[in-house]
């Protein structure tokens, strides 16, 4: 991969934000970050080789990045979250018994043998998405914070389950290798609580804001990198390596310079670099020519949004429960890592992120009855 290559995909990327500038058309920046991938790669001009080992590198530290940031938006230290966990959890549950009902009727009838991935994609929601939706619309009430505890508990069930799913031959490896990162975020945990309330940490953040030595960022990726190297030792992705430390650095508290630190080096540059190397990936050529892997994806997106609205049954307002179906990071992850593994069927990857777009377009409406 040269200096030009890196280049072009920086180039192209804008078309991220080029998309989403005009605010009628709700389109997210990483569509266009696909788009841009899948007209340079395989699909179209194939410019770039998704498969080169310095493209996928780059390519896997954003998305142990972005997973990393979706992980610091779950408010686990939120107090009026924790009431609500009862009810939420209550919820989730019932999400996961449907969306197995569901995820297996579609593994029969299209015949993909990959009913497990279609449980985890139909039960899981995206805290990363919906929690900037409710607080950009102002959204309250006690409805809203147990929708927000069933959005968070659903993300981090769906993606320690997710690796699962993807490979059953390898379960048990797998099962393994998720114990060893969720053992070394605990460690994580209670070493950076430790020095939190020792102010360790606050002297290190005066003196790297005086001096500019930028240590908290430094130490934090270091952690980070080290806790994506257990999971590939234990052969689990480093999506759960990311979202594990996110959980961990939002329990022990994040300061604001940080998170402005993480979001240029993830949203400026690690995280486009991913998507456009996972619409590289992709040939929707593949897609084009088996309308079954299309209908896959119609009816993963619109049974999402079926089976979430549907806990209207329980209570949830109809407008909650349509938000919370909104996906982003659980099909981001199945597609990129079943290319990864060479599990997935021709246009199987393709058909996952059309059925998170699908999904992903739905949320409640400014003045939305939402109590």
């Amino acid at each position: 991969m040269s200096f030009l290559t890196l280049a072009l995909i920086a180039v192209v990327a804008l078309a991220g934000p080029l998309l989403s500038l005009p605010v009628r058309w709700h389109l997210p920046v990483v569509l266009g970050e696909l788009l841009a991938g899948i007209l340079i790669g395989r699909t179209g001009l194939a410019l770039v080789d998704p498969g080169d080992p310095t493209f996928s590198l780059l390519a896997n530290i954003g998305f142990a990045l972005m997973m990393f940031v979706a992980g610091t938006h779950v408010p686990v230290r939120d107090p009026v979250i924790r009431p609500a966990l009862g009810r939420g959890a209550g919820r989730a549950v019932l999400a996961a018994a449907a969306a197995a009902a569901a995820g297996t009727g579609l593994g029969l009838l299209f015949g993909t043998g990959h009913a497990p991935l279609y449980v985890v994609l139909l039960a899981s929601s995206s805290a990363a998405l919906v929690l900037p939706i409710v607080d950009s619309l102002r959204l309250g009430g006690p409805h809203v914070v147990a929708m927000m505890a069933q959005v968070a508990i659903a993300d981090i069930a769906c993606i320690v389950a997710l690796p699962l799913a993807l490979d059953p031959p390898n379960a048990a490896r797998g099962a393994l290798g998720a114990l060893a990162v969720a053992a070394a975020a605990v460690v994580l945990f209670f070493g950076l609580r430790t020095l939190e309330r020792r102010g360790t940490r606050q002297r290190v953040h005066r003196l790297s804001e005086q001096r500019k030595f930028a240590l908290e960022l430094r130490i934090q990726l270091a952690l980070l990198f080290a806790l994506a190297g257990i999971a590939n030792l234990g052969r689990v992705s480093v999506m759960l390596a990311g979202f594990s430390f996110g959980l961990v650095v939002a329990a022990v508290g994040e300061p604001r310079r940080l998170a402005r630190q993480l979001f240029a080096v993830s949203d400026g540059f690690l995280g486009p670099v991913f998507f456009v190397w996972l619409g590289a990936t992709l040939n929707l050529r593949d897609l084009a020519g088996r309308p079954q892997m299309v209908a896959l994806g119609l009816a993963l997106g619109l049974g999402t949004v079926a089976l979430h609205a549907g806990l209207r049954a329980v209570g949830l307002p109809l407008p909650l429960g349509v938000m919370s179906a909104a996906q982003l990071g659980i099909p981001v992850a199945a597609a990129s890592i079943g290319t990864q593994l060479n599990v997935l069927l021709p246009g199987e990857d393709a058909a996952l992120l059309l059925g998170s777009r699908a999904a992903g377009t739905f949320g409640p409406p400014p003045g939305a009855d939402t109590r």
